[in-house]
């Protein structure tokens, strides 16, 4: 079995035009993630032929429907998002606006946190260095993983990089579901002394009252949603006051439309927003959010691109390019395994 990271490409033609878009990701076992979640979208692009590339919504929809046989959530949604953000990166494109611009900026930048360097099986000397390098390279807040057997070397863990950032700088810890609500208590209890920005899936994704009794205990804000599928897991999960900040992930609830859903009923609701992975896509989804959101930041999907993002003074900078602002390298054609084209070209 091979670890790989499957990005699917989706290529639309429209008109004279034509747009070009990496438009999901994820990093699971080969015999998992690639084949289900290729063929399900294959099947589904017969559906656009012949569609207003303008009617994005209609289209989702429809693209939802033809797959709604195995549900509307989990690799359903995820087979439709590689289409959904083509076409608003088409449409922003059309509209020479970023598509932060196209659907109502608030803010030109996004205060951006680095995850990459703290896992919880680097050793804490190298976590140090690993912090004090990326906050020298302008990031602006630091997220560390927890969640070790001994809930111990959690806290040393974390007292350490918090003597090493000061009291100030923005410092999140992430559990990645590994707590029972007993060991999350705790820990949450633990962890209010260190001034946290919040404390990220301390429970199982889906126990939506046991992080609302979290939420509701502790004065460290809890987030979670990054592996929800749809909208309605997150509607679930907002309406619960299930955390104080919602993690949702475009390219994993099917794509830029049902992701604007979320973002409306959580400002409705007061959450805050942090969006898991994927920043080349939700620089511009945060940029348009009413309330001060967070911005993940990951470097492996940088070679994918000619174009490099800003990050400046803590925050990442929305470019003036149009779309999403991206276009694909020399090395991420020669990545390339399949091409299947689908209708004609005019």
């Amino acid at each position: 079995m091979v670890a790989t990271l499957w990005c699917p490409v989706i290529a639309i033609v429209s008109g004279s035009d034509m747009f070009c878009r990496p438009a999901s990701v994820t990093k699971r076992p080969r015999s998992e993630c690639v084949l289900k979640p290729r063929v399900q979208s294959r099947h589904r692009t017969p559906n656009l032929i012949g569609e207003d590339p303008n009617d994005i919504s209609r289209l989702f929809t429809k693209l939802l429907w033809a797959g709604a046989s195995m549900g509307r959530s989990g690799l359903t949604t995820q087979a439709v998002a590689p289409f959904d953000i083509a076409l608003w990166d088409m449409k922003a494109k059309r509209a020479k606006l970023p598509l932060a611009k196209l659907l109502g900026a608030e803010r030109d930048s996004v205060q951006c946190y680095n995850t990459s360097g703290g896992y919880l099986h680097t050793p804490l000397d190298q976590v140090l260095k690993n912090v004090a390098i990326s906050r020298e390279s302008g990031i602006g807040g630091i997220k560390l993983k927890v969640g070790q057997p001994d809930l111990a070397i959690d806290i040393q863990r974390v007292d350490e990089v918090r003597k090493l950032l000061g009291d100030s700088f923005p410092l999140m810890v992430d559990a990645n579901q590994q707590w029972d609500r007993q060991k999350a208590t705790r820990a949450c209890r633990a962890f209010e002394d260190f001034d946290l920005t919040w404390i990220e899936e301390p429970l199982d994704a889906y126990d939506f009252e046991g992080h609302a009794q979290l939420a509701q205990r502790f004065d460290t804000a809890i987030a979670t949603g990054e592996m929800l599928t749809s909208f309605g897991e997150h509607a679930q999960l907002i309406m619960a006051e299930g955390s104080d900040y919602i993690q949702p992930d475009a390219p994993r609830v099917g794509g830029i439309t049902p992701f604007l859903q979320i973002m409306n009923l959580a400002a409705f609701k007061g959450r805050k927003l942090a969006p898991h992975f994927a920043m080349e896509i939700h620089l511009h989804l945060a940029a348009a959010y009413p309330i001060e959101p967070w911005l993940e930041h990951f470097e492996w999907l940088g070679p994918m691109f000619n174009e490099q993002m800003h990050l400046k003074d803590g925050r990442m900078h929305v470019s003036d390019r149009p779309g999403l602002g991206f276009s694909l390298s020399e090395q991420a054609l020669k990545w390339t395994t399949e091409t299947q084209e689908f209708g004609k070209r005019p």
